[in-house]
């Protein structure tokens, strides 16, 4: 079925779990795939598929299939219909029907970016330790490293003007940036290593452009306007994307439990860390509301913070012998947050402080955990002794509810 056009001269149909955007005059494309992969002229369109579900599908031939990138893609023409088109195509565990569209302009110039994404599993860091060593056409797994179900950015860029080959692959570097600004936006977490991601183990894209039309554009960097286009469109489509694949957006971030995922503690694992340092009663409260305050702004903004700061002294920008000093400053904000007590701001320092030396840790999970465990232990007690000296003055519990 036709979704949409663009710029008279592309369509994007959707049929199944495949989606193309099929050129109507001449376009260069450069991609990664496989099939017509690189700098390639003369193609009819570019599509991306849906080749298995995200969760426990490895079928036995998958992996095989697509190692036979050229007899792969003839097929996937043959089978929707395409018999004899030549095609450069991405694949995806995602559902395309998530895919999104973002579109933007100036002037005569404009740009689309049309992107599928999952990062629950496989996002990663540049730099990240790898999964495989490949030599030789085997790939060799690298002990127990990588994740165990598939995840991918899939990004298809049209441009309505001509590119220089140059300014091609600049715009692949500029819709990367796009994606990775994404990302940080949303405080996506690396599943190889405690840093935020910049991307998947298998993200995939195609920039395709006209062939013709007048002199080719030979810039796509930050100073240009067509770098603009490109970055705004690339980051938008991938967030829309995720929101629908992951349901991963910023707001939805916006938890305690999230943040320290990069750090081995999810949602569930913090609210038991929490509840376990209160007595029992405020542990079974706690328990009955950790949603609640794991989600609270402030308590957020302070663990956000935190984070923040470690990655600082990871990076190099601050000096490691730092840290302890910020955590315990930092944590006492998590505490104030969660007790909503910033007048204690002090006394939750000096017991942070003691907690930290006692235990001799001082990793950020364990700072955040303490934190909002000291704060949470105290939210109510002023409250309780407010009711208690109002029931005092005026009758008994029985009285006071009559």
């Amino acid at each position: 079925m036709l979704l949409r056009r663009f710029f008279g001269k592309a369509a994007l149909h959707r049929d199944e779990k495949f989606v193309s955007v099929r050129f109507d005059e001449p376009f260069r494309v450069l991609s990664t795939c496989g099939a017509n992969g690189g700098l390639c002229d003369g193609l009819d369109l570019v599509f991306n598929h849906q080749s298995c579900e995200p969760r426990q599908h490895m079928m036995p031939d998958l992996v095989a299939a697509h190692r036979k990138a050229d007899e792969y893609s003839r097929q996937m023409m043959r089978r929707h219909g395409l018999e004899g088109r030549r095609a450069a195509g991405l694949g995806t565990a995602a559902n395309m029907n998530n895919l999104c569209v973002s579109e933007a302009a100036h002037r005569e110039l404009c740009v689309a970016a049309i992107a599928t994404g999952g990062v629950e599993s496989n996002a990663a860091r540049a730099g990240d330790p790898a999964s495989y060593y490949e030599y030789g056409g085997v790939f060799e797994k690298r002990d127990d490293i990588g994740p165990a179900t598939p995840g991918t950015i899939n990004l298809i860029l049209l441009i309505n003007a001509p590119l220089t080959e140059g300014a091609m692959v600049r715009a692949v570097m500029t819709a990367t940036e796009g994606k990775v600004a994404a990302l940080q936006e949303l405080s996506v977490a690396s599943r190889q290593s405690a840093g935020l991601a910049t991307g998947t183990g298998t993200d995939q894209i195609a920039v395709a452009a006209p062939r013709d039309g007048g002199p080719p554009l030979t810039s796509a960097g930050h100073h240009s306007v067509l770098g603009e286009l490109v970055g705004r469109v690339a980051r938008d489509a991938v967030k829309q994307a995720l929101a629908f694949q992951n349901r991963l957006t910023a707001a939805g971030q916006g938890s305690v439990g999230r943040l320290l995922e990069r750090f081995g503690m999810d949602a569930d694992g913090f609210a038991a860390a929490v509840a376990a340092l209160l007595p029992g009663d405020v542990a079974a409260l706690a328990a009955d509301n950790a949603p609640v305050i794991a989600h609270d702004p402030l308590t957020v903004a302070g663990v956000a913070a935190l984070l923040h700061v470690h990655d600082q002294v990871v990076w190099g920008m601050l000096p490691p012998m730092c840290w302890r000093e910020a955590a315990v400053d930092h944590g006492a904000l998590i505490a104030a947050a969660a007790a909503n007590r910033p007048d204690r701001q002090i006394a939750y320092r000096e017991e942070l402080a003691r907690r930290l030396g006692a235990a001799e840790r001082d990793d950020p999970a364990f700072v955040a955990v303490q934190a909002v465990a000291i704060g949470f232990a105290e939210k109510w007690r002023n409250t309780e002794n407010f009711l208690a000296s109002v029931l005092g003055s005026g009758g008994s519990a029985r009285e006071a509810a009559r």
